[in-house]
């Protein structure tokens, strides 16, 4: 490892590295829906798309410094606009991914603006509020939603060419939305509004000084994070096949933001992380403790947190350079002063006085004495 460091120097290390990783990741991804029984296939893609959703909420909680208890509300929209114009409309399955998308878009916009005079709790307060009113509305709307029975819509099926199965290849529709979803969030962080967002969320007055419109950014955080919801929620929707209000109560919301809480904030591995812990981490409580899965569920999150206090991607990421570090160690050979250093000095004798010089002892660099003398 240092070896590659000294040659190509730590940036390009570091890119490599990334390019190495993602290499991986994406060759596992493919081809795990070989290798797994058609339920854990079904798993796999529930965390796809909980990751979607999570990066959204990522962007407005840990890069944007705001709270959000509502964001299984913009999941349930873009599920049910998914629904409605498969049921109603008959459209195709993909023509429902913009506009699912388009549409909590602008709730998000519209949800924002109110939104800007609040902070901390009570803005938290709010958002649990529009998460808890939903389903209930969802129930009066009957002749559209279907009211409590909800609707039920076919699931995408496989094209004769590819000779997948239903599951694969809705694994693998999901997992083109969730890496288009990843990268357009990462390329988004990166742009001047994520730029913007970090300012405002380090520090509002600073950001303010230096030209960045406050009111915008924090509009825009709620937009973009519905919008990763809305996208979300369509694709739950291709994936189950099945939409009910009581599938999205605010049970939902708490959930989605204790997994991003877990899986790490203000990080990129975080949301994938912490769709991982929201999707199996409940079937490990159910198997602990039948009769009480939810109080299961809390231990966990508390355990993960007293080890991890900054995430699962934080705890990777201390990991990985405790793992460098070593191996830095080991393959730098030691030089001699660290070799003193590190070992310890053996204790020296004491010194011994110097036996008197005889009186006729000649003097160091006196000339030899001849017979005469």
């Amino acid at each position: 490892m240092s070896t590659i460091v000294a040659t190509l120097g730590t940036d390009r290390a570091r890119r490599l590295r990334a390019a190495l990783t993602a290499l991986l990741v994406a060759a596992v991804a493919l081809c795990a829906p070989f290798y797994f029984a058609p339920f854990q296939v079904f798993q796999l893609t529930m965390v796809l798309l909980y990751a979607v959703a999570l990066a959204g909420l990522n962007l407005l909680v840990g890069f944007g410094g705001q709270i959000s208890l509502g964001h299984g509300a913009f999941f349930a929209a873009g599920a049910y606009t998914a629904a409605v114009m498969l049921d109603r409309y008959d459209t195709g399955h993909l023509a429902t991914l913009p506009v699912a998308a388009a549409g909590c878009f602008l709730l998000g916009l519209g949800f924002g603006v109110p939104a800007l005079r609040l902070r901390g709790l009570y803005l938290a307060l709010v958002t649990l509020a529009f998460a808890v009113f939903l389903p209930p509305l969802l129930k009066r709307l009957e002749p559209v939603t279907g009211g409590s029975m909800g609707l039920t819509v076919d699931k995408p099926q496989p094209p004769a060419w590819s000779g997948l199965a239903e599951d694969q290849w809705t694994y693998y529709v999901v997992l083109a939305v969730t890496a288009v979803a990843l990268l357009l969030a990462r390329n988004l962080l990166r742009s001047r509004i994520g730029r913007a967002l970090l300012a405002v969320r380090d520090n509002e007055s600073a950001a303010e000084v230096m030209g960045v419109r406050l009111s915008l950014h924090k509009t825009l955080a709620f937009a973009w994070s519905a919008l990763f919801a809305g996208v979300s929620g369509c694709v739950y929707t291709w994936v189950i096949g099945f939409v009910s209000p009581d599938s999205f109560s605010f049970v939902l919301s708490i959930t989605l933001l204790a997994g991003l809480v877990v899986g790490g904030l203000a990080s990129l591995y975080g949301p994938l992380l912490g769709a991982a812990f929201v999707m199996y981490v409940p079937s490990v409580a159910q198997d602990i403790s039948e009769a009480a899965p939810g109080v299961v569920f809390g231990l966990l999150i508390i355990a993960v947190m007293f080890v991890a206090p900054t995430g699962l991607a934080g705890l990777a990421g201390r990991v990985r350079s405790t793992v460098a570090r070593r191996l830095t160690r080991t393959t730098t050979p030691a030089t001699d002063d660290d070799r003193s250093s590190d070992s310890d000095p053996e204790p020296s004798a004491p010194p011994t006085p110097a036996d008197p010089a005889p009186a006729d002892a000649e003097p160091v660099g006196a000339p030899p004495r001849t017979e005469k003398e």
